[in-house]
This record gives structure tokens, C-alpha cells and sequence, in this order.
């Protein structure tokens, strides 16, 4: 096998765009595991192959500054989308199941990380060359629709706005991680 840092652009196109398929198609189906008896390990199984995958292959070169420029640091981005998450939790309520436990906290902690590092990791980077607004709209709005099996049309708004919130804060920290966190905290709060 070729080395990560021996592969040609194509190669390296080639096995982003088949780890973005792989991912998007765990997260269309993963709404049909939920009847499943091995429910909790299948989904914890599928988002490790998809987080494994996604920080495993080269993240795609970016031809402008859109990919790697950080114009605010991490510090503020994360700020803001922590308080964010608490206006909205505020907003909405409580609305957590009390019977939900640690595996469903593990599966959300996990979940955020594999859907970051496949969106804002991959995705955006792929969608950097052709500018940062198709980055930040294109993943957020596809982040977005490959929810809608899970929640339906009726969380696509709130979808789309988290999409847009984790996306701008890749574009302004540079970082996949920084909305890996915020997304984290969110599933945390959604779910105890």
C-alpha cells in the first residue's frame, strides 16, 4: 500500500470522496439500526469505522486560504458556539429521557466526533477549493439533509442552523475539532 504522504492528488481524491460515501451512507441507514436487537453496538461500531476513516485518510489539499486560515483562534469560535448550545437548551427546554444512560451519552460523545470529523474534516476541506461560503454552506446543508431520516423535516431548520453554526466555526478556527466539541456538548445536553 501506498504511504499517505506518496499518494497522488487523484489517489488522495479518490479515497476522501470514498470515505465521505462510506460515512454519509452509515448516517442514512442508522436511523433503521435503532429497531435492531444489537441496536447500541452496531451504531457505536459504525461511527468508530466512520471516525477511523475520516482522520485516517489524508484530508484533501486546499488551493486557498478557506481550508487551514484560523481568523479568530479556537478560543472564540468555541465560545460561541458553547453559548449556542445553552441559549437553545434554554430555548427548547428539557426535554431529555431520564431512563437514558451512559451508553446513549457514549453513542452521542462518539457521534459528534465521527459526524465532525466526517463533515467539517472531510467534507469541508473537499469543498474549500471552491471557495469558503460553498464550504461552510455546502457542509452545513448537507449535514443537515443527512439527518432527516433520523428527525425528519420537521428538525430540518434546527439541523441546518447547527450545520451553519459547526461549519462557521471550522471556517473561523481552523480547527474540525472546535466544532467537534461544540456538537459533543450539544448531544451531551440533548441526551441527559
Amino acid at each position: 500500500m501506498t504511504a499517505p504522504a506518496t499518494l497522488a492528488p487523484r489517489q488522495r481524491v479518490v479515497l476522501v470522496d470514498a470515505a465521505l460515501a462510506a460515512g454519509l451512507a452509515f448516517l442514512l441507514v442508522r436511523p433503521a439500526l435503532g429497531a435492531v436487537p444489537a441496536a447500541v453496538p452496531l451504531l457505536a461500531a459504525g461511527y468508530l469505522a466512520m471516525a477511523a476513516t475520516a482522520l485516517a485518510v489524508p484530508a484533501p489539499a486546499v488551493g486557498d486560504a478557506a481550508g487551514g486560515a484560523a481568523p479568530l483562534g479556537w478560543a472564540l469560535p468555541l465560545g460561541v458556539g458553547l453559548a449556542a448550545v445553552a441559549v437553545a437548551g434554554v430555548v427548547a427546554g428539557p426535554t431529555p429521557d431520564p431512563r437514558v444512560g451512559a451508553a446513549a451519552a457514549g453513542l452521542g460523545l462518539l457521534a459528534a466526533v465521527a459526524e465532525e470529523a466526517l463533515f467539517r474534516r472531510l467534507l469541508y476541506l473537499r469543498l474549500a477549493r471552491y471557495g469558503t461560503v460553498v464550504a461552510v454552506l455546502g457542509s452545513a446543508t448537507l449535514f443537515a439533509l443527512v439527518h432527516l431520516p433520523a428527525y425528519g423535516t420537521a428538525a430540518l431548520p434546527v439541523d441546518l442552523g447547527a450545520g451553519l453554526l459547526l461549519s462557521w466555526q471550522r471556517f473561523a478556527s481552523g480547527r474540525w475539532t472546535v466544532p467537534a466539541a461544540t456538537h459533543a456538548v450539544a448531544n451531551l445536553l440533548a441526551v441527559t
